[in-house]
């Protein structure tokens, strides 16, 4: 799996990996549901830098390579939302990263759909996925996310139903541009670092979150 790695400096400071994880469900029932916008995410920032995800490892689809001289990972978890830390886990011991190497890309009711939060770390906020990941942290909650807005259910909805429905138009459009703004995110992280990409990014998602969170879905 290191092989391709190998080759490139794996030692230095500048390029010691990141491993990218997006939260979702496997299947074609689950494509196109608000719980994937995890596994869109990765799925438009390897597109975004010519990366195959196309090995099984770990539970997860993987993919592997660089971004400048950065080593990256990036990783799907096919083990079902609820039991991600499965996959996630083994991930992070097996390629010996420190969880602040580790980002986690997950769907958040908290924020208004197509708003993009980057934390250094915190609990699960009810989200199983997390649950999963923070349980196989052995409770180390100190790990980077990701939180992609989905909104809030309408009215009085069950939120596990909001979660598994499909984006209808108005959403997926806000979806679409929040993935291009991620993988434009992304790609700040990896030639800045995490703390002064949250710095500028989260400031420029606050004026969108000003925007949109009284604009229905």
């Amino acid at each position: 799996m290191l092989s391709r790695l190998n080759r490139r400096c794996f030692c230095t400071v500048a390029s010691r990996p990141w491993l990218f994880v997006g939260l979702g469900n496997p299947g074609e029932k689950y494509k196109g549901t608000r719980h994937n916008v995890g596994f869109e995410l990765i799925d438009a920032f390897a597109e975004s830098q010519g990366i195959s995800i196309n090995t099984v490892h770990c539970k997860a689809i993987f993919g592997e390579g660089f971004v400048g001289e950065v080593p990256v990972f990036l990783a799907k978890p096919q083990t079902y939302m609820n039991l991600s830390g499965e996959s996630i886990g083994p991930l992070a011991a097996y390629y010996k990263l420190p969880l602040n190497r580790v980002i986690v890309f997950h769907d958040d009711m908290d924020l208004p759909c197509g708003v993009l939060r980057i934390i250094h770390k915190g609990g699960h906020g009810s989200h199983n996925g997390l649950k999963s990941v923070i349980s196989h942290f052995r409770g180390n909650r100190e790990f980077p996310r990701l939180r992609i807005g989905i909104g809030r259910p309408p009215g009085q909805m069950d939120p596990k139903a909001f979660l598994l429905q499909k984006l209808n138009a108005t959403a997926q459009e806000r979806i679409d541009a929040a993935l291009q703004d991620g993988v434009v995110m992304l790609k700040l992280l990896l030639s800045k670092g995490l703390t002064e990409c949250a710095r500028c990014f989260n400031k420029e998602q606050k004026y969108k979150y000003t925007r949109l969170q009284t604009m229905p879905t």
